[in-house]
């Protein structure tokens, strides 16, 4: 089996994250559309405001829960000096590191399968972190099982706090579901308003926050746009994930 053959069939492999990114610009060409089964978050949109708001160029980056790369690869594309990539995902670790290969790029990137451990100090410090949607699956994909919800959210704060360190800028998101799970909501209402005050108030002493993006339905694109009295709104036709603030964060401690 040759190695794109190899990545169609880990790209491929089933599980609950599985064709959870589009493939980057690069890697499409070795990976046809017809060869491949794609599940779009609206990785082209995030990745166009967040590179209209932070200059990836000759930046180190942590992408913390990368699945497939996307992110990584493209801030590569844009100039970005190394990718630390965490990945607890076994295929797409393998994914990431045989795409590496093929577009010859595996010198810029390290490549960590693993859940990144909140509770443990990060031995390096980048120039931006990459933390998206990522942290409401606390107690599930990674960390203590025996929480509770109220136990999680602190958890969230904690673990986003405890990256303030280790990096100037860090892009979130969080999802409105804990676990993902519907009927576990973090939020009472379950509104933008409610996950944005959660964020601001949990991180006023370690973090300013630089910009909160939202996703707009235009005719028939979506695009990121600041945060404004109308789209604070939730739009429960666009779907939970587009729902989801994309916020630009800059540490008040680092060094």
């Amino acid at each position: 089996m040759n190695k794109i053959q190899k990545l169609q069939e880990l790209y491929a492999n089933r599980s609950k994250h599985s064709n959870y990114q589009i493939l980057s610009t690069k890697l499409s060409k070795f990976l046809p559309p017809e060869s491949t089964e794609v599940k779009s978050r609206f990785e082209q949109e995030r990745l166009d405001i967040i590179s209209s708001q932070l200059d990836v160029a000759n930046k180190s980056v942590l992408d913390i829960g990368g699945n497939t790369g996307f992110f990584s690869f493209e801030l590569l594309d844009r100039g970005a000096k190394h990718i630390h990539f965490f990945e607890g995902n076994k295929e797409h670790a393998d994914f990431v590191t045989i795409a590496s290969e093929v577009l010859e790029v595996a010198n810029k990137i390290t490549i960590s399968n693993e859940y990144l451990n909140f509770n443990e100090e990060l031995k390096a410090k980048y120039d931006i972190i990459l933390l998206l949607n990522v942290l409401h699956h606390v107690g599930d994909d990674y960390g203590d099982g025996e929480l509770t919800i109220e136990n999680a959210k602190k958890q969230i704060i904690t673990q986003l706090i405890s990256l303030h360190k280790h990096a100037e800028y860090i892009v979130f998101q969080l999802g409105f579901n804990w676990k993902g799970n519907p009927n576990l909501g973090l939020f009472e209402n379950g509104t933008k308003k409610e996950l944005i005050d959660f964020i601001e108030k949990g991180v006023k002493n370690t973090y300013e926050v630089i910009a909160i993006n939202i996703a707009e339905k235009k005719e028939t694109e979506i695009v990121y746009n600041a945060l404004n009295k109308s789209n604070i709104e939730r739009d429960d036709s666009m779907g939970e994930f587009l729902n989801r603030p994309l916020f630009i964060l800059k540490s008040i401690n680092h060094k």
